[in-house]
């Protein structure tokens, strides 16, 4: 396995390969993120695994400084997993003018849901994983169902952009408890890790409700929030949409996913359930 920290390197490696799969992370790695890599390598002969943390995909406020940057860990275990190069630029590399004066601009899906509660971070995303497709040139890229939003964002730019890239949607990884896999599991005290899949817990029973027939998608949503509220959690939002398109769920659709953002203490978290309807 090589670890790359430059463009030029990564390009002079990539014309001498076909069949390439990709997996953007920021780093602090987890078991989540080697299942988007096992699934990569599924799909290609060569693995490469960016790590950056975006700069741009973080607002005011945000855990950017306190971000784990954990380089040497992370390659030990993207060694034993198949990967051939682990792509690890400096922000100089990556945005060489220091202030991105083009960005790409998702939709008005960018606000609604997280991108209410955190402007300018899908733009942030968008920008960096076309910047990262452009130089890493991948034929698969995978990534998670975790960040839902996110995927729906960039599936649609690849699409709407002709980007010559295949977008594979990843399950997402959880702890025997349920409670979604993300590296800011590690902020939450031993209390809050005990109440955190808690937030799962709450989308599984919207979901059983509205399998059982209920279609008062709001009063679900309600009931779902001030569940959580009673037990500590400052809610951003429980939505139910239609799981293609991201867009407002109707009576009728029958494919949904149930989507949450909270914050225990000082650590916000999201998850989401698909629901499948006859």
């Amino acid at each position: 396995m090589r670890i790359l920290h430059t463009i030029n390197e990564l390009r002079e490696w990539r014309k001498q390969v076909s069949n390439v799969a990709f997996v953007p992370t920021m780093g602090n790695l987890h078991e989540g993120h080697l299942a988007l890599v096992r699934e990569a390598a599924r799909r290609a002969d060569h693995v490469v695994v960016s790590i950056f943390v975006n700069r741009l995909q973080f607002g005011q406020g945000e855990d950017f400084d306190r971000y784990p940057r954990t380089l040497a860990q992370d390659a030990e275990k993207l060694a034993g997993a198949g990967v051939a190069v682990v792509f690890a630029p400096d922000e100089a590399e990556l945005y060489p003018n220091v202030s991105q004066q083009y960005n790409v601009e998702p939709p008005h899906l960018q606000n609604e849901l997280c991108g209410a509660f955190r402007p300018g971070h899908f733009r942030g995303v968008a920008t960096v994983v076309t910047k990262l497709f452009n130089i890493v040139q991948p034929d698969v890229a995978c990534f998670g169902k975790k960040d839902y939003q996110q995927l729906a964002i960039i599936r649609g730019m690849a699409a709407d952009l002709n980007m010559p890239v295949e977008i594979v949607p990843v399950d997402t990884g959880r702890a025997e408890d349920g409670l979604a896999l993300s590296s800011r599991n590690q902020y939450l005290s031993a209390e809050e890790r005990q109440t955190a899949p808690q937030l799962y817990r709450e989308l599984q029973a919207v979901a059983a409700a509205v399998a059982a027939g209920e279609r008062d998608y709001a009063a679900l949503e309600q009931q779902a929030i001030q569940r959580l509220q009673q037990q500590g959690w400052q809610v951003d939002y429980v939505e139910i949409r239609h799981a293609d398109t991201l867009q407002v769920a109707h009576v009728g659709d029958k494919a949904l996913v149930a989507l949450a953002a909270a914050r225990l203490g000082h650590t916000r978290l999201i998850d989401n359930l698909e629901i499948h309807l006859d």
